[in-house]
């Protein structure tokens, strides 16, 4: 907004994570300049940002002590603790307004950064929008804490994320396993399940404590190694750069992870976060490079007919103590490398070797989710690839799932030298089902190509599928509707009721 000289102007202040020595220039100046100094605290009066900003306060500042009508204990508020803070913050948002109006200055103390986990930003947006605001950026509790642990917090390309402990466990652990870096704000009475979350994303040794980063009684350590009766509120919990840092002793293991059917927005967390904690990649050379490089972490990309020998290279690297990711599109369990790597660990010397399976998005669900719900009742997966089987067992399986009436996924339909059972498959189908059945073609879907169509089985062409194809071939039951502004988007669905004979 434009400067208005007949009030006050506000200034949100942020005055670093403790050290008075952190406080900014600005900050110093912004305080010299107020008429009024304000800050939050409990009900037992004292302050932090007032105590980090004391020796900048002069005796003629007004001070506007802005005490919060409940922290931690319950409250017979009619609205609860919501209710309750919502109108504090309203009736300080309007003792501030009062010095506003009468031309005063207000600055406003924050710990840390004012927009960052502050309550400043609560008097900003009842405020700023009607009085001239500049905010001070302060230095957060996070860079307070890496720089006390003195380790890099992220580099490159790694990622950082900032949670509050505040989060469910379950919550809390499944973002923790898909990131690289993190701090874990808001401890106190929350650290039991921020250390259960570390321990359940497999990351509580790597986990990092600070308290109190840059004030008086600051603490360090390793946060497995702390009792949880002597947690603070204003203490964190740190994830740092993996880049160099040491592997944990740990026994060699494979995890064999579903990379989805295409891009990062179909990795689930659990898949990132593997992939992230992985000292070797291994894998068909399509989906190797799906996964980030990361320093350090090494790559073997191979052919995509040598699953055996893959599975096997897998391994012996794990028996050597490596922490082996085996990637695989789609899900790994449904005509992927699991089968593969179990195989071959059920025999010698590999049985001793810990194997996990980590599930992706599988291409049918995916196929499926574009064009509506055609897998809605009972279905049946077959692989059209005679590779691995004779194409008369094929052709068995497609007759008995055709006639229990199931919708078919068809995974693997056809490549440059395989182009033949598309036609022989569609021709068994029309033994049993009707030439007007819906059939989605999906091709690429959730990659740059992404293409989805709907066909009718008497129509299918084989020159339209290739490998990166999937059909879902309805039932009897299957609908096609044409649907949205001016009928112009087409569905598929299939009925979760099935009549009765």
């Amino acid at each position: 907004m434009s400067e208005n000289q007949t009030t006050g102007r506000l200034y949100g202040v942020g005055l670093g994570p403790g050290d008075p020595s952190l406080v900014t220039l600005r900050a110093v100046e912004c305080i010299a300049a107020a008429d009024v100094v304000a800050y939050h605290s409990a009900r037992h009066g004292r302050s932090i940002a007032r105590s980090i900003a004391e020796r900048h306060l002069r005796a003629d500042h007004i001070e506007e002590p802005l005490v919060y009508p409940v922290t931690t204990e319950t409250t017979d508020h009619p609205g609860g603790y919501r209710g309750a803070m919502e109108e504090f913050y309203e009736e300080a948002a309007a003792r501030l307004a009062a010095h506003l109006d009468a031309g005063r200055t207000v600055a406003v103390l924050a710990e840390g950064d004012p927009l960052f986990y502050s309550s400043y930003m609560h008097m900003h947006k009842r405020l700023a929008h009607r009085y001239p605001t500049e905010v001070v950026p302060g230095v957060t509790s996070v860079s307070a804490a890496a720089a006390r642990l003195g380790e890099p917090l992220v580099e490159g390309e790694e990622i950082l994320t900032v949670l509050p402990g505040t989060l469910p466990e379950e919550e809390l652990a499944a973002r923790l396993a898909a990131t690289d870096s993190a701090v874990v704000m808001k401890l106190g009475r929350t650290f039991p399940a921020v250390r259960g979350a570390l321990e359940k994303a497999g990351r509580l040794d790597e986990a990092r404590y600070v308290e109190r980063a840059t004030m008086s009684g600051e603490r360090t350590g390793r946060l497995a190694e702390i009792d949880p009766e002597s947690v603070p509120y204003f203490s964190v919990a740190v994830l740092p750069s993996r880049v160099d840092a040491e592997p944990a002793a740990s026994r060699g293991e494979v995890v064999v992870v579903g990379l989805g059917p295409a891009g990062p927005r179909w990795l689930t967390p659990e898949a990132r976060g593997e992939l992230a904690a992985a000292q070797d990649v291994v894998g068909y050379s399509t989906y190797v490079d799906r996964v980030p490089v990361r320093p350090g972490q090494r790559r073997h990309p191979s052919d995509n007919k040598v699953e055996s020998e893959r599975a096997e290279f897998a391994l012996d690297l794990a028996r050597q103590g490596r922490r082996v990711a085996v990637v695989s599109s789609g899900d790994p369990g449904v005509f992927a490398m699991a089968s593969a790597v179990l195989e071959v660990a059920s025999g010698d010397p590999y049985r001793e070797v810990p194997v996990r399976i980590v599930p992706g998005m599988t291409a049918a669900h995916a196929a499926a989710s574009r064009a509506g719900a055609p897998l809605g009742h009972d279905y049946a997966v077959v692989s059209l690839s005679d590779r691995l089987k004779p194409w008369e067992v094929i052709a068995d399986r497609l007759r008995a799932a055709a006639g229990a009436d199931l919708v078919l996924a068809l995974y693997n339909p056809g490549s440059r030298s395989r182009i033949w059972q598309v036609g022989k498959a569609r021709d068994l189908l029309l033994e049993h089902r009707s030439p007007q059945t819906p059939v989605v073609l999906g091709r690429d879907v959730g990659g740059p190509e992404e293409s989805v169509r709907v066909v009718r089985l008497g129509e299918l062409d084989p020159e339209q599928v290739d490998m990166r194809t999937i059909l879902i071939v309805g039932s009897s039951q299957t609908q096609v509707v044409r649907r949205g502004e001016g009928g112009g988007e087409e569905i598929v669905w299939t009925p979760r009721r099935y009549p009765e004979a």
